[in-house]
This record gives C-alpha cells, structure tokens and sequence, in this order.
C-alpha cells in the first residue's frame, strides 16, 4: 500500500537559522514529539521537543545541529516498516523523503496506526494464543503446520518477547477447537503461555489440585 495518500505538510519545515524561542512557541501548539528542518531543501534531520526544552531560546537550531536526529522514511516503504521507524525513534512524526533525498512532507504515527487495525490480525475474529520455545527450536512452518492440521488458519503472527534464549510467539488464530490447537502445540514441546477457557490440560490440573487438598485436609 502506498504511503503517498498518508503524507501531510500541515506544519512548515523548519530551517536552521530559527530561533530555539520561536520553536518552543510551536510545540506549544501541537501534539509533535518532533518538527523536521531543512537547509535549501535538503533534509537535516528532527529537533525533539525534550531537547528544545532545555536549549537557549535566544540560540537557533544552527547552535544545536548536533541534537538533530536523522530519521526518516520513504514514499516507497512499506507501511509496516515505516511503523517500525516510528517505534525505534520513539516518535509520532515521521518525515518522508523520495528516492532523491527530496522533503515530501511527515506521516502521522496515528494513521499509520489505522493501516495495521484494518489488518486480519485485528479486524478479523479469532483467539489469540501466545506461545514460547527455546528461540533455537522453534520454527514458523512447523506452528503453521500445527495450527493447520486441526482444520485453522493463522490470521496473523509476531514475535513478542525474546528472554533467555527464549521466543514468545502471539498469533491470531481463525475460531476453531482451541483445546486441540492447544494440546497439539503441548505435544510438540511450545509452552502455553495464554490462558484459555477450552484448555483442558489446565482444568484437570486445577481439579487434581483441589482433589488433593481436600485429601490431604481429611
């Protein structure tokens, strides 16, 4: 999908020559964790509002160039790699350049945000299940394989968590027999780390619990 439709120019690119009082004053009046600047037409990078804060409002961004962070984007990336951007450089403004290095303007992290709640991972019905395995043993076509064989289809799939040589794997499964997703991914040694209503495994576990309490209490 194209970002192109996305791209806004709203707010003014900045040059190096304003000064630091002048941009507190914008940042007051917007939501931007950042504001890109430009010196004659080539793209330096973003100012932080975290930064401007603490600069001399009677210095420019020129006094500061050091503090610029070169992030960006292409028209022609994909939107999801775009989002990744957003999140390594903890910011909700993301400037766009063409293939020439060429200022096109700034995405909005909040639309696209909208692109990845009209995926099937979120629009669609499902359960979400979310499983661990050493990260050396799992393997993407065997989980396909798994969840396929008892008549479902992954909807969507990511890696959430990586700790102690460990993967944490969420998917969004089609509505199907949980209980047999879930045992058969018991079977192949994956950890069940979601809580489930059908599984069976942890209901008889309570049940034995409770039984052994009560004959222990007699």
């Amino acid at each position: 999908m194209s970002l192109t439709e996305y791209i806004l120019n709203d707010v003014e690119i900045l040059n190096p020559h304003m000064k630091i009082g002048e941009i507190k004053l914008l940042f007051n009046e917007l939501t931007y964790t950042h504001l890109p600047v430009e010196s004659d037409g080539i793209y330096l990078g973003c100012i932080s509002e975290n930064d401007v804060r603490c600069f001399e409002a009677n210095k420019s961004i020129d006094d500061y160039r050091y503090a610029l962070e070169g992030f960006f984007t292409r028209d022609t990336n994909y939107w999801l790699d775009t989002l990744e951007a957003f999140a390594q450089n903890s910011s909700n403004i993301m400037p766009v350049l063409d293939e020439e290095n060429h200022y096109l303007g700034y995405l909005e992290l909040s639309e696209i945000m909208t692109l990845f709640n009209e995926t099937p991972f979120l629009s669609e019905s499902g359960n979400i299940l979310v499983i661990e395995k050493a990260f050396k043993d799992y393997s993407f076509s065997e989980i396909s394989q798994i969840v396929e064989s008892n008549n479902a289809h992954i909807l969507g799939s990511f890696i959430s968590k990586i700790e102690n040589d460990m993967a944490q794997i969420t998917m969004k499964i089609s509505p199907s027999g949980m209980n047999e997703i879930i045992q058969s991914f018991r079977r192949y040694g994956y950890i069940i780390i979601s809580e489930h209503q059908e599984d069976t495994f942890n209901k008889n576990l309570k049940d034995r619990s409770k039984y052994l309490d009560k004959y222990l209490n007699i």
